[in-house]
């Protein structure tokens, strides 16, 4: 039993926090992707030496090219490693950035978005 119970408490501490897609991008602000990525400049190379290989790429009718780099981190509440009370509330804070890039037929970036949002996802009674 109380192997059980220190397995227990070492996951617990383990499952305190995870991330999810490109670590750059984790890092990445407003500013910078506005000194990297320039419309009508930046090169689909560029791109790639800045930001790695996008983890989405699709295209458009017009035969353009979009990339996503997406990032997200997730922390557990404190709540969460509260014995019993933990079982029935608590949740995860979320930190999300995605970049995403419209490439023209030369290869240049057409158009470029870069969004940050936070999220709080709950387990069992949410607070009002």
């Amino acid at each position: 039993m109380k192997k059980v119970l220190c397995l227990a408490a070492v996951a617990a501490l383990l499952g305190g926090c995870a991330t999810a897609g490109n670590k750059v991008i984790g890092e990445t602000t407003t500013a910078s992707v506005d000194a990297k990525v320039v419309e009508g400049k930046t090169t689909m190379a560029e791109v790639v030496a800045a930001y790695g290989v996008a983890s989405k790429k699709s295209f458009t009718d017009g035969g353009s090219e979009i990339w996503t780099y997406a990032y997200a981190y997730a922390k557990s509440k404190p709540i969460n490693f509260v014995p019993i009370v933990g079982l029935f509330a608590g949740g995860v804070d979320v930190e999300k950035k995605e970049l995403v890039i419209l490439f023209d037929k030369q290869n240049v970036v057409q158009r470029r978005t870069f969004t940050e949002s936070s999220q709080e996802v709950n387990r069992g009674v949410a607070p009002k």
